[in-house]
């Protein structure tokens, strides 16, 4: 089985970027301890992050016959991309929505998720647990 987890802008900042919301914790560190969580269940785990919006959609689009579920935390671009809704929407991937910190509970313009209705499932408010989450999530997905 294999897993792409896509993260989106700002992410790469994750440890100095409001760790009071965010955490300490870097996105490499999370990355790390997933590829061992992955490798103990026997699956393989593509992690990657970019701050442009078109080379999440290749990303997507370039999943179709290579990846079983795509995880993905959308950062940003889940209030605001239908080219990301439409990609995922587009490959027919199991797609799971993240969030480090729970969008429902902070501004109001958070609160609306655009790939929501093309995901099977969100994840949100867990900090970097919600990445661990997501991995038991897309596991479940298969064996189902």
């Amino acid at each position: 089985m294999n897993i792409l987890f896509l993260n989106g802008p700002n992410l790469n900042l994750l440890g100095q970027r409001q760790p009071e919301i965010y955490g300490r914790t870097t996105l490499a560190d999370i990355a790390n301890r997933l590829q061992e969580q992955a490798a103990k269940a026997g699956v393989t785990v593509d992690f990657r992050q970019s701050n442009h919006e078109g080379e999440l959609v290749t990303w997507i689009q370039q999943a179709m016959g290579k990846f079983d579920v795509i995880v993905i935390n959308a950062a940003a671009y889940t209030h605001t991309s239908v080219a990301l809704r439409d990609a995922i929407s587009a490959v027919a991937l199991p797609a799971i929505e993240i969030h480090l910190s729970n969008i429902h509970a902070r501004e109001e313009f958070r609160h609306r998720s655009l790939i929501a209705a093309v995901c099977k499932g969100q994840i949100a408010g867990f900090g970097e647990n919600s990445y661990y989450l997501a991995l038991q999530a897309a596991l479940q997905l298969k064996l189902n």
